[in-house]
Parts: structure tokens; sequence; C-alpha cells
């Protein structure tokens, strides 16, 4: 895997993305050597890495949704910080500059 830039980590994006009733918290970094890295301190074994943080965002809800039907097909009980999505639903986007 690669290493997290020390350096970079100040630009670190927290974000969060909805997924199958859910939303999950994620945190984006860049990679030293270029990209991105998003991990989440809720689901273990999340880890997503791309060339852009659009890339990232875009493939993130997917390997969420794998992860935690894997879970539910081991009977293994879903993390209890996963929030059910309430409407109205506030979100943040990225907006390019």
């Amino acid at each position: 895997m690669k290493r997290v830039s020390e350096r970079k980590t100040k630009y670190r994006h927290e974000k969060t993305i909805a997924l199958n009733g859910y939303t999950l918290p994620i945190q984006i970094e860049p990679l030293e050597e270029g990209g991105y890295l998003a991990r989440s301190p809720v689901l273990r074994g999340f880890l997503v890495e791309g060339e852009t943080v659009e890339q990232v965002l875009e493939w993130a809800p997917g390997v969420a949704r794998a992860l935690l039907e894997v879970m539910q097909e081991r009977d293994i009980p879903l993390p209890r910080e996963l929030r059910k999505i309430k409407f109205p639903l506030d979100v943040e986007i990225l907006v390019p500059a």
C-alpha cells in the first residue's frame, strides 16, 4: 500500500457518502506518489484508491456496499456508527475550482 505523506495531510478532505439507506463517514487523503486514498473510521477494511478525489467518491459507495453485504452474509453485526438516512438530507458536494 502507498504511504500517505505527512506533509500533505493538512489537505485532508472529510466526506460522508450515502449507501443503501445509510451514511458512512470517510476520510480522503492525498498520497505522496499522487492520487488519493479513502478510509473509514467506521467500516473496517474500507479502502479506496483513485487518481482523483472525484474517482474515489465515485467508487466508494460500491466498495462500502460490498463490505456491508459480506458482513450481512456472515451474520456480522453492522457498525453502530452507520446512520440511517433521514430527510431532509444535508450533503456536501465537491465543486471543482
